[in-house]
């Protein structure tokens, strides 16, 4: 899986996602993926956006402390480029990545399509996950975390 690929938002009125399109692009770079099916049978997670390219791109489990991105977002514009090349360097096996370069041809400067919902997405986790939810008071930092895990404080 290497490229630039489309995905959809699953949950329209998820936090994390406020302000995102219905479709959005993300780079990935990965010779592995996640079975789709083996994650719906798990209450724990829910799956907020996926590609039907790249597969399953963000999830958050274990009410909303733990979230998972399969793609790169932080990914600078060049970043795909030096992989392929680094790859070519080294007479490893790759192909153009998908959706990247104009015309499929790297030559051309990469098409960067991903780094506004990358920015939304990390001001979004940075707004509503820890500075909405970080107390003014550190001290009261622990009874809040023992709350949320269903624990008398």
């Amino acid at each position: 899986m290497f490229g630039v690929f489309p995905h959809r938002v699953l949950c329209k009125d998820y936090i994390l996602l406020r302000g995102f399109d219905d479709v959005f692009y993300a780079p990935h770079s990965r010779h592995t993926g996640i079975e789709r099916d083996a994650l719906e049978q798990s209450s724990e997670v829910k799956i907020l956006a996926e590609s039907e390219e790249a597969g399953l791109y963000l999830m958050v489990a274990h009410g909303e402390r733990q979230i998972f991105i399969t793609g790169h977002p932080e990914y600078d514009p060049l970043t795909l480029k030096q992989e392929y090349e680094r790859d070519i360097a080294r007479g490893l096996p790759i192909d153009i990545p998908i959706n990247y370069f104009p015309g499929d041809n790297p030559e051309n400067y990469p098409i960067v399509n991903w780094r506004a919902h990358a920015n939304l997405l990390f001001s979004n986790w940075l707004n509503y996950f820890l500075y909405q939810e970080t107390p003014y008071d550190l001290n009261e930092l622990p009874k809040i975390l023992l709350k949320r895990r269903g624990k008398n404080g």
